[in-house]
């Protein structure tokens, strides 16, 4: 790697050499003589003649920043000087790594301040903070560097874009402290003749409005909101109305304040129009009207978008209908638009919501005439179904959760059962997974109504939960089988040997992805909640797999990547048993369940004893405590009397700040106490 090298590609190969093992260089980071060596030669190789070295080099500092990042603080000047020059002058290949380095410095302190704060071996350099005097003006510089012909989808990824990338994480990191920086060039350059010094300037002002706090940019955003509309519909240039419609729906997200309400009317007309526009404009359009939307979710009994409701579902169907709405996701934007402003509406637009419902079936019903021989249009076949499948669900739950507006959704349910029926009879994965997910809002929507499906159903239901290549249909599906317990009851019970031998075939599979294991464990509680104790001849498939499952979740590794699985494992294994302890209560077969008592016990203590719980398995794990004493009774009780670290455990919860887990805890003392007085 040394400058000495004259062989370029033995050089290049070096560096590329030492990219691939930094991860295993701990000790030679922990030495100081060693460390300097490597930041040297790596330094030098940022500055070689050769392209490809420059390259690899800033792609080595950006692995080092994210790996090594607390033994960075003697060279971070000299990176500073490094970047910042080839961020000015080199190619864009070397300047996109340049300013990725700053990115992964920003990951890195975001990180440290947002998760690890309590955690003082892992100190923060706040050396973003240090640098932002001349970081900024460095980054703001990159955002006039936009040509005419380079588009704004997502593929192209150029030098301005990293920089408001990078910008934005800034802000993140820093905070308040970045708005004075930035506001004196977005004051400078938003009216200038040049298209890109506008762009950059409203690309600049989008980039900020996460981090720093609603109070800091409040002023801010009500003086430019005003130009932005008229800028959205009147200004010359696509990319600068492109990124205008962009920073609007920032605007909406991060601080969506009362004041919009006052320039409402403004804001609906504008973006309605917008939506006619080239398609990357109109689909950013949609963006800023899903986050504005959003914003009002919590506005009943009346909301400030209410008079426009019509317009804007209209003016959302015509987008999906456009020509070009294939073009920059504009017809998925329209469709998940339509979906938020559904979702966020209020009672007051019910009517209105349900005259959508034979609109979208509608549509559905047509695209399985739609049909070509080209695989491009089978394809768009399948991601349209998926949309509408989609769109029905948000309807289902929106109309169907509600009693005034759901006997009048459920003349529907039989024509929009036989759709979604009919969408499984396409090849894709996706529009599988909306019409599964759509089915079961339906059912739990319909509730025991829903019985008079299932012959039918059934099949695809079967179909779903063998589908081991797309594990997400297989997931959703299981999730469905939920559904269908909490909607049917014990109607579910002719259905239910034929599901338990293909969750019980899913568990022993190894072809099956890991992450639709713990559901299939929480599907196991839905159903025997559901059954009662019909779920006994299960018990002795069941129980030996819970258990020893139980065991591998507290013997696994502490690697970072195996925690959250874990947690999701444990969790889905404590909702099968609460399901299953929950469902025999009251059951003269509930003593069917004594002997597993003692392992439920051992594992609740092993989770204990490993401190490694999230709050949402300590919430679970402390309600299988209360409902194996609530079904068990004096069985129970006295071996809970017997355990020490059950007691702890429960004591820790009851005095936990999180409500949901304080709540768990005293229904489950005053179980534990009824079983030991008994």
């Amino acid at each position: 790697m040394n400058a000495t090298e004259s062989n370029s590609d033995v050089r290049l190969a070096a560096v590329r050499a030492l990219f691939n093992s930094l991860g295993f260089a701990q000790a030679n980071f922990s030495n100081d003589v060693e460390r300097d060596f490597i930041m040297r030669v790596v330094c030098e190789a940022t500055i070689a003649s050769e392209l490809r070295i420059r390259q690899a080099a800033f792609e080595c500092l950006v692995a080092i920043s994210s790996t090594y990042y607390e033994k960075l603080a003697p060279y971070i000047q000299d990176i500073f000087n490094i970047t910042a020059k080839a961020v000015k002058e080199d190619q864009e290949p070397v300047a996109l790594q340049a300013i990725e380095f700053w990115s992964s410095i920003c990951d890195e302190e975001i990180d440290l301040l947002e998760y690890y704060s309590g955690d003082s071996t892992i100190p923060c350099f706040y050396f973003i903070n240090q640098a932002l005097p001349v970081l900024i003006p460095l980054l703001l510089e990159t955002l006039l560097k936009r040509e005419e012909d380079q588009d704004q989808d997502e593929g192209d990824w150029n030098i301005a874009m990293a920089g408001g990338t990078c910008l934005g994480l800034v802000a993140q990191t820093v905070g308040d402290d970045v708005v004075p920086l930035v506001m004196p060039f977005i004051e400078e350059n938003i009216a200038k003749p040049d298209w890109r010094q506008r762009e950059a300037a409203t690309y600049a002002f989008g980039s900020i409005l996460e981090g720093p706090s609603p109070d800091k940019l409040t002023q801010p955003v009500n003086v430019a909101l005003n130009f932005m509309l008229h800028a959205l519909m009147n200004d010359q240039s696509i990319h600068v109305k492109d990124t205008t419609a962009w920073t609007l729906g920032r605007m909406f997200e991060f601080v969506h304040r009362s004041t919009l309400e006052t320039n409402i009317h403004q804001i609906i007309t504008v973006l309605l129009q917008s939506m006619k526009d080239v398609p990357t404009v109109a689909e950013k359009a949609c963006g800023a009207l899903y986050f504005l939307a959003q914003g009002y979710e919590d506005s009943e009994p009346s909301s400030p978008l209410t008079p426009f409701f019509q317009d804007i579902i209209q003016a959302l169907l015509n987008a999906t209908q456009r020509e070009d709405s294939g073009e920059s996701r504009l017809r998925t934007a329209a469709y998940e638009t339509l979906n938020e402003v559904v979702r966020c509406s209020t009672d007051e637009t019910a009517p209105m919501v349900m005259h959508l419902v034979p609109v979208i079936m509608d549509k559905l019903h047509h695209t399985f005439v739609m049909q070509g021989p080209s695989s491009e249009e089978r394809e768009k076949q399948n991601e349209l179904q998926g949309l509408l499948c989609g769109c029905l669900q948000v309807l289902i739950q929106k109309l169907g959760s509600a009693e005034p507006s759901k006997n009048s959704f459920l003349q529907f349910a039989d024509q929009m059962m036989t759709l979604f029926l009919r969408v499984f009879a396409s090849k894709s994965a996706t529009a599988h997974e909306e019409a599964m997910l759509a089915i079961g809002a339906l059912a739990y929507s319909a509730g025991s109504e829903f019985a008079k499906y299932m012959q039918e159903f059934y099949k695809y239901l079967e179909m779903g939960l063998q589908n081991f290549e797309d594990y997400q249909v297989c997931a959703v599906t299981v999730g469905v089988v939920g559904d269908l317990c909490r909607a049917l009851e014990d109607k579910i019970l002719p259905y239910c040997d034929g599901i338990m031998a293909q969750l019980l075939k899913n568990l022993s599979s190894n072809q099956l992805h890991r992450s639709v294991k713990p559901p299939i464990f929480s599907c196991f509680g839905d159903i025997a909640l559901s059954i009662g104790e019909n779920f006994e001849k299960y018990l002795a498939y069941v129980m030996p797999m819970l258990q020893g499952a139980a065991e591998l979740s507290v013997q696994t590794s502490n690697a970072d990547y195996m925690i959250e699985y874990n947690n999701s494992l444990r969790n889905g294994i404590l909702e099968a048993y609460s399901g299953i302890f929950q469902g025999f209560k009251g059951s003269p077969k509930a003593q069917l369940l004594t002997p597993h008592a003692l392992p439920v016990l051992q594992f609740l203590d092993s989770l204990y004893s490993r401190k490694d719980m999230d709050d949402v398995v300590s919430k679970s794990a402390i309600g299988v405590l209360g409902d194996l004493a609530d079904t068990l009774g004096s069985n129970a009780g006295s071996l809970i009397q017997q355990s020490v670290s059950s007691k702890e455990f429960l004591n820790e919860c009851l005095s936990s700040d999180d409500e949901l887990i304080k709540e768990s805890a005293e229904w489950a003392k005053l179980a534990i106490n009824r079983a030991i007085s008994q």
